[in-house]
């Protein structure tokens, strides 16, 4: 492992060797079969067909994620630290995902301190933010900032100036990081306009990418600082066959700089079905305590579920289209909740739901994953530290995202991966298919 500070100078000692690596797999086994495409893969948003290579992460059903090879428990313990025994810092973590490397102190110290000197805002940026009409959604206008960005755009002009594809990696790396550097601000940008009036405030230049993040929102404790190190850590990447992965991955698979693509991916994060799907949760249990009181009974939050569900409505924040047990990003932000907030109503409420929600999901046996996912415990704990307009939240997880998917952005053209073009059929020519 490399010792050396210069991200960019480590990053180019291990591309030679993965993409020979890449040519030789292709070489030896480019011609065997992953696995069968079923009718119901087809209709079913194709889930479970195995198709995009991506480095940085693998969703394991039974386990969950792994960042690099390294699941969320053991990065805990192994990432660099604010707080001594604390949540680990995001910058370590994309160290990780563009190396594949355990970073040191000194190199994640490094990296911040580049993504600092990274950070200077262009001043159109809040003129596009000011000129949106009241309303305008938080994940609009977070859309809408970074494509403001794409005039920054390193890649697109060394594309333009003919630059040789081996190389392409370099400019795109430029792109992320400096996008990755800005979107702290851009986020607390939107927060302070849409709900503090727009009494904005400044980068502290003695903190973290993460801390600042919290800090520019108004909130300096070192509690929430923490609470921010852990939502940008774990939100950060998680396969790329989810829809803000996929969208970005499909769209760079073009050439379109990281703005463009990463872009994509933040209005595929904002629909319901995905990034939304949070403030879904958030909704659901303060309509649980507007029926029910601030301190149900388990009893009355077993007829409560089941009225839910028999209204043909699902129990938000509960099964994974891949998972099999509890979200391993649930259960971090459960040990989060007990370390700081264990007699909080609105978490012992959620604690309850654990209890309650899984044995009756089991019940109905047509629930392949009955067991909380990472929406399910995420605006509480938000909500305990002031943070409370559910609107938000999706920004702060568009921010986490960008740390998994311009990593593999940058490997993607590293490695010459080649434009998206798969298959489609219509109904008629499936039916006749398999007839």
């Amino acid at each position: 492992m490399s010792t050396a500070l210069d991200l960019k100078s480590v990053l180019a000692e291990k591309i030679p060797a993965e993409q020979d690596s890449l040519k030789k797999l292709k070489k030896e086994h480019g011609t065997k079969v992953l696995g069968d495409v079923t009718v119901n893969m087809c209709i079913g948003g194709m889930r479970g067909i195995c198709g995009i290579l991506w480095e940085t992460s693998l969703l394991d059903a039974e386990e969950g994620i792994r960042f690099r090879g390294h699941s969320i428990p053991e990065l805990q313990k192994k990432l660099p630290t604010v707080v001594k025994g604390g949540e680990p810092l995001p910058e370590g973590l994309l160290w990780l995902l563009l190396t594949g490397d355990i970073p040191t102190d000194a190199q994640v110290a490094a990296l911040s301190g580049e993504l600092k000197s990274r950070s200077k805002m262009p001043a159109h940026i809040l003129k596009v933010l000011e000129a949106m009409p009241e309303g305008t959604h938080p994940m609009t206008q977070f859309s809408q900032a970074v494509m403001s960005l794409q005039t920054e755009s390193k890649f697109t002009t060394a594309y333009q100036q003919g630059l040789h594809k081996s190389k392409y990696w370099e400019p795109y790396f430029e792109d992320a990081l400096n996008l990755i550097a800005k979107l702290p601000e851009i986020a607390a940008m939107i927060y302070r306009k849409d709900f503090k009036g727009g009494d904005y405030i400044p980068v502290d230049g003695d903190l973290d990418w993460a801390g600042n993040l919290a800090h520019m929102m108004g909130y300096s404790s070192t509690e929430a600082k923490e609470l921010m190190r852990l939502y940008q850590t774990i939100h950060s990447d998680h396969e790329g066959g989810n829809v803000s992965a996929h969208a970005t991955h499909l769209v760079g698979s073009a050439l379109s700089d990281p703005y463009l693509s990463f872009s994509a991916g933040l209005n595929g994060l904002a629909g319901p079905l995905h990034g939304l799907a949070n403030q879904e949760v958030l909704r659901w249990i303060k309509g649980v305590q507007a029926e029910l009181g601030a301190n149900p009974s388990k009893s009355q939050l077993t007829d409560f579920v089941w009225a839910t569900l028999k209204s043909g409505k699902v129990v938000p924040g509960y099964g994974h289209a891949v998972l099999r047990k509890t979200d391993p990003r649930y259960t971090c932000q459960r040990e989060f909740a007990l370390k700081y907030l264990s007699d909080d109503p609105l978490f012992k409420l959620v604690s309850d739901l654990y209890e309650v929600v899984p044995d009756i999901l089991n019940q109905l046996g047509k629930v392949q994953n009955p067991w909380p996912n990472v929406d399910a415990h995420s605006g509480v704990l938000l909500q305990y530290y002031g943070i409370k307009e559910e609107s938000f939240y999706t920004v702060l997880f568009g921010v986490s995202r960008a740390l998994g998917v311009l990593s593999q952005g940058v490997w993607s053209r590293a490695l010459g991966l080649a434009i998206e073009r798969p298959k489609s059929i219509t109904m008629e020519a499936l039916k006749a298919k398999v007839a």
